[in-house]
């Protein structure tokens, strides 16, 4: 972006965020009408937003109107976006409901992360030729696998709001396992990198982890009776969630930063340590404003956006169909069959295991740290954005008409 004068970057963000918002919300707004979920078709309007012509040439550096490497903005309040709609998730939260299945959730996760890291290596492997334990070829195999153990609960999030199912049993179920999916999944891809470098690090990802949870907590409370005494003084006035933003914001910077956690965790146990405040439900409705005005449109449009195909020949087009179909059954199978074995019925463990389909930015950060150190080429970046387009239109949809097909009760 240096290569342009500030003049021209204002006017760049100014039309990109335009185009962008218009795009996602008409879109998203006609897929409502027709029976989808509106994300999906934010998702959509990226993907069509790729093929617009150049605006203007800049010494042949603008490829597209909307969104080049260096319009940085875009990345930016797509990646606050994300965290808006984690925050709001936390305040929306039912605590009791959430310790009620924390068990649960947690048998969720591990079979969410264990059945995908096995389906997915055994894929690869298929494709690559097996030569024993420990080799080059076996670990590049595992981290495939690795990348299919992420789920994106923020997708999932924004429909169980939309649908009115966020607070209900199943949805408190989703979130808790998706949250403990994303953690699980952190130590794992530690773990694979480490030993497949010969670097280590479980340990202190470990370590760093329950760190992070103390730290979460003990501060959560001092927050928590802040607030309380705050909210008591100030009732239903403006400055609490915006200073309930900053909190999570705050959250979201020290969990990745300090402790390797994914940003988007902090923000979520952000919006939990405030959810039961006596204004908690007005600052999620103060949230979500901002959220649907602007960032949430740019975050789902922007998956679209960033998804480029070039370079893929056949061999990788059946290696990514692979992908996106081991990733999309081996999530379904592992969390709606271990949701059976804890007693929910047949819809409500597929309602799980539907839930937990979703892949998002958490697969591309996985994605992103192991290619960094060089364990898959970066042509199958193709392959996982491929997989997180799929599951985050697809998983709405049908979550959509799964919870059309009955009724659950909203936890008080």
């Amino acid at each position: 972006m240096d290569s342009l004068p500030n003049s021209e970057i204002i006017l760049q963000i100014l039309l990109s965020t335009g185009i962008i918002l218009i795009a996602a919300k008409f879109l998203g707004l006609t897929v409502k009408k027709i029976g989808f979920p509106s994300v999906a078709g934010q998702i959509a309007a990226g993907l069509l937003l790729k093929f617009l012509p150049p605006f203007r040439n800049y010494g042949g550096i603008e490829p597209n109107i909307i969104f080049r490497e260096a319009n940085q903005f875009i990345s930016y309040i797509s990646e606050i976006g994300v965290v808006l709609i984690m925050f709001s998730a936390g305040l929306g939260t039912n605590v009791k409901s959430l310790v009620k299945s924390g068990v649960k959730s947690t048998l969720i996760a591990l079979f969410g992360v264990f059945v995908p890291l096995i389906f997915g290596t055994i894929m690869a492997l298929c494709f690559w030729g097996f030569d024993g334990l420990g080799t080059e070829k076996f670990y590049r195999a595992i981290f495939i696998g690795t990348i299919l153990t992420a789920t994106s609960v923020s997708i999932t999030v924004a429909t169980l709001k939309e649908l009115g199912k966020l607070k209900t049993d199943i949805g408190q179920t989703i979130i808790g396992a998706a949250i403990i999916d994303d953690v699980i999944g952190i130590i794992a891809l530690t773990i694979v990198v480490g030993v497949s470098t010969g670097n280590g690090g479980s340990v202190e990802i470990l370590v760093k982890t329950i760190a992070f949870f103390i730290f979460a907590i003990l501060l959560g409370y001092a927050i928590f009776r802040l607030f309380k005494w705050y909210d008591r003084r100030h009732p239903h006035s403006r400055r609490i969630p915006i200073y309930g933003l900053g909190v999570a914001l705050i959250y979201a910077f020290a969990a990745e930063e300090f402790f390797g956690i994914a940003d988007i965790t902090g923000a979520y146990i952000a919006g939990v340590v405030l959810c039961s405040l006596n204004d908690a439900r007005y600052m999620e409705q103060k949230i979500d404003i901002n959220s649907y005005m602007i960032f949430s449109p740019v975050f789902f449009a922007s998956i679209g956006l960033k998804t480029s195909f070039f370079g893929m020949d056949v061999t990788l087009l059946w290696f990514s169909i692979a992908f996106v179909v081991v990733g999309c059954l081996s999530k379904i199978i592992g969390c709606s069959s271990i949701s059976r074995l804890l007693g929910y019925s047949r819809r409500e463990s597929l309602e799980v295991g539907l839930g937990m389909m979703v892949r998002g930015e958490v697969a591309l950060i996985v994605a992103q740290k192991g290619f960094s150190v060089g364990m898959v080429d970066s042509k199958y970046f193709a392959s996982i954005i491929l997989l997180i387009i799929v599951s985050s239109m697809v998983a709405p949809i049908l979550l959509k008409k799964v919870f059309g097909k009955g009724n659950e009760a909203v936890l008080s």
